[in-house]
């Protein structure tokens, strides 16, 4: 077929889809988010999606956002402020955008920000206080198939580009980079090649102007293996991620580890890490736990039979200047730790505590802790205070055993106070100074009192340690606002948004008659943790195919993503790799209907680099008035009116400085494939055509390498043969149209090939 013949079918595609448009089937709102779920569309080779609503109009989604799971699509707009939205989904076809299909009204609400994190006027993580990202934000895109090669210029960094998600974050470390970085996990990702002992460890040096966000995209994002640790960190945010399996040297789901400040976690879902080598390690070791850190919020996650939930404190010493909140967490059926308090002042309220079959809260060690508006439903006992009331109480003799017993490890008492708590099923719960409860001024597990503003006097002291309630709750000076549910409510609202988006896509559902009493793993449950494996199929613009017969994987990149406009994306880009400094002051440019107002210097420093895998066309936008020479390859290329464009053969390239100008714009677009058939003497059959899941393909030659393009020249597939029949199996391709390279020793021999629904 002659290039000639393939444009013309390409334009019968286009002609006929043009009536055409996706089907939506499902789309909704969340916290400072939306979806919209379609079915994927016969000759669609990607698609756009657009966000409008409150002050966006057709804003274009990232193509990272856009993913398949093989039967239907999804996107996620993040970054949303509360308010009413829809999604637009366009199929393109042959790089036109084809008929449109629309999203009704989706209800956007916002996070609760509440809590000590966000005292002091701080915001922590990369997105203001109405959701949307900060100004300047630099957003990267992690998935199992980046996450060694996801690249970013850091400032101050050891070495640029930082390639890695580690590496990149310990760009940050020194807190020399200032840019809000936001991190978007995408899909399932195991252990990265470079981790700090098993975990990503994320740091800052305490920057008081450096705020990081850790997060999911939808409801699939999972960190499986390795944990999430914070040290010497300020202003992050770590939201919307299924941690599970983790089996990194700290051992946490989630961690801080020391002198961190600012810290708001919330909306994860903590599932069994690996069985540790202690005893009470079986489910894994901390899911999430706090030392030596303050202002602090933990909301919104969801805790799925943990063992231990939450340690706060280790070695602190103090009790001055530690402040942490717990609101609206869902201890599901987990065992222990929610929290277990050393030295700090803890506001713990509106969570749901669900089958817990050891205890719900615990204070020692001086340690102030307010339980306001919790719901405990057959929580065996719902607080306790180190070696006093329930905490030492023999359930056979019905005395107390100060030398048998006890939880917390011999460590004398703290206090706790307990307002509009609602208990059901529980062991045993002793007030102070309940008459129904021997020696209750001494032996109780909390002080109750009768409104919220209510202080705890100093006479009050635990057993052990002779230590009060210090009344944080009640300074006003100190405390934030908020606005507690009732405890019924705070259950609903807990059952609803505790854990990622829409529940995440794991699902169990306990048996109460035996998981609210047990505290052995459930095997169910680990087997559906030990198996995981991500529904997902392909990313758009960080696309994974396998490539060889050992199944390794590359990353197909988008037409989109070759076209990188300097004032909406600064220096970030998944395409290219870009070194050099930006500048708002050299002047307007208008290019293609776009207006542009940044660009990148061309100094000796700047380079940009980048690999193209087919031949190409290179445009590159400078100032209007610009004639002179620029660098490709290392050749002297001559622009004319500010535009230069070349052509590039496959491989590496580079661009660098010429003449002292500014770059605005670069564009690499893939000169469309021409299929010809001039190897007469070579027979290829390929069945059946279209297909669905499997093509056989035969020969009279053998085929040494497959190649597979979609018609705008994207790399889709490479196959090692070796062989005059092969079988490519093509499940996870997307529905369209392809062009198959076969090499042999005569040459390339080109097949058409139609993937059906």
């Amino acid at each position: 077929m002659s290039k000639k013949h393939l444009l013309f079918f390409v334009f019968i595609i286009s002609y006929c889809l043009g009536a055409a448009q996706v089907t939506i089937t499902k789309s909704g709102g969340w916290y400072e988010a939306a979806f919209v779920e379609w079915t994927p569309l016969s000759g669609a080779d990607s698609y756009n999606v657009y966000v409008s609503g409150q002050s966006l109009s057709n804003v274009k989604l990232d193509n990272p956002l856009i993913r398949s799971y093989g039967s239907y699509l999804r996107a996620d707009a993040i970054g949303l402020t509360a308010g009413t939205y829809t999604l637009k989904v366009v199929p393109v076809v042959a790089g036109k955008e084809q008929t449109a299909a629309t999203t009704g009204s989706l209800s956007v609400i916002a996070h609760d920000r509440s809590g000590f994190a966000f005292s002091n006027g701080r915001i922590p993580g990369a997105y203001k206080a109405d959701g949307s990202p900060k100004e300047g934000a630099v957003i990267v895109y992690v998935s199992e198939g980046t996450k060694n090669t996801v690249s970013l210029e850091v400032t101050g960094a050891t070495a640029n580009p930082c390639v890695g998600l580690q590496n990149i974050l310990d760009g940050f470390k020194k807190g020399k980079d200032t840019r809000p970085l936001i991190i978007r996990m995408i899909g399932q990702i195991t252990d990265l090649t470079y981790m700090l002992g098993g975990d990503i460890v994320i740091e800052n040096n305490n920057t008081v102007n450096s705020y990081i966000t850790l997060e999911g995209v939808g409801k699939d994002a999972v960190a499986d293996g390795w944990g999430i640790r914070l040290k010497n960190a300020s202003n992050i945010e770590v939201r919307n991620i299924g941690t599970m399996n983790c089996n990194s040297d700290e051992g946490d789901n989630i961690g801080l580890q020391q002198t961190n400040d600012y810290i708001w976690v919330h909306n994860c879902d903590l599932f069994y890490g690996n069985a540790g080598s202690d005893a009470d390690q079986v489910k894994g070791d901390g899911s999430l736990d706090c030392k030596k850190s303050t202002y602090v919020t933990f909301s919104y996650n969801h805790f799925w039979d943990s063992g231990k939930c939450n340690l706060l404190g280790l070695s602190e010493g103090t009790t001055d200047g530690l402040y942490i909140t717990y609101h609206h967490n869902w201890y599901d059926h987990s065992d222990s730790r929610h929290p277990r308090v050393r030295y700090y002042s803890a506001h713990v309220y509106n969570n749901y505590y669900d089958g817990n079959s050891k205890y719900g809260a615990g204070s020692t060690l001086g340690s102030s802790v307010f339980m306001e508006a919790n719901y405990f439903r057959h929580c065996k006992y719902p607080m306790l205070t180190s070696l006093q009331g329930s905490d030492v109480y023999n359930e056979t003799t019905g005395t107390n055993d100060y030398v048998n017993l006890g939880t917390f490890s011999g460590e004398d008492g703290g206090s706790i106070k307990a307002f509009n708590n609602y208990m059901e099923g529980e062991k045993r719960f002793v007030p102070y100074g309940a008459a129904a409860y021997p020696n209750a001024t001494v032996d109780f597990d909390a002080y109750v009192v009768s409104n919220r503003t209510q202080t705890v006097p100093n006479t009050v002291k635990s057993a052990y340690g002779a230590n009060v309630y210090n009344n944080f709750d009640t300074n006003t000076s100190l405390m934030y606002g908020y606005t507690p549910d009732a405890p019924a409510a705070a259950k609903t609202q807990v059952i609803q948004y505790a854990g990622r988006m829409n529940g995440g896509d794991l699902t169990h559902t306990f048996d109460n008659a035996v998981d609210d009493e047990s505290s052995l793993v459930n095997t169910v449950l680990k087997a559906k943790l030990s198996t995981y494996k991500t529904s997902l199929v392909s990313i758009q613009g960080l696309v994974t195919v396998p490539v060889d017969s050992t199944g390794g994987d590359t990353t197909v990149v988008n037409p989109s993503d070759m076209i990188h406009n300097f004032t909406t994306s600064g220096s970030s880009s998944t395409f290219y790799t870009i070194t050099g400094a930006l500048s708002t002051s050299k002047g307007t440019v208008s290019y293609a209907g776009l207006t542009l107002t940044q660009c990148l210097k061309m100094e000796s420093a700047t380079n940009i680099a980048f690999t193209s895998t087919e031949t190409g066309n290179l445009t590159l936008v400078f100032n209007s008035t610009f004639t002179g020479p620029v660098m490709v390859d290392g050749n002297s290329k001559q622009v004319t009116n500010g535009i230069l464009t070349t052509s590039l053969n496959a491989g590496a390239h580079s661009i660098t400085k010429g003449d002292a100008t500014n770059l605005y714009y670069i564009q690499l677009e893939y000169i469309p494939l021409a299929i010809n058939d001039q190897l007469e003497n070579m027979e290829i059959h390929a069945y059946p055509n279209p297909i669905k899941n499997k093509l056989e393909l035969s020969s009279n030659e053998i085929m040494e390498k497959l190649e597979l393009f979609d018609l705008n020249g994207a790399l889709q597939g490479r196959f090692v043969a070796g062989h005059s029949s092969e079988t490519l199996y093509l499940n996870d391709l997307r529905a369209g149209t392809y062009l198959l390279k076969i090499h042999t020793s005569s040459g390339i021999k080109n097949k058409l090939i139609v993937k059906a629904e």
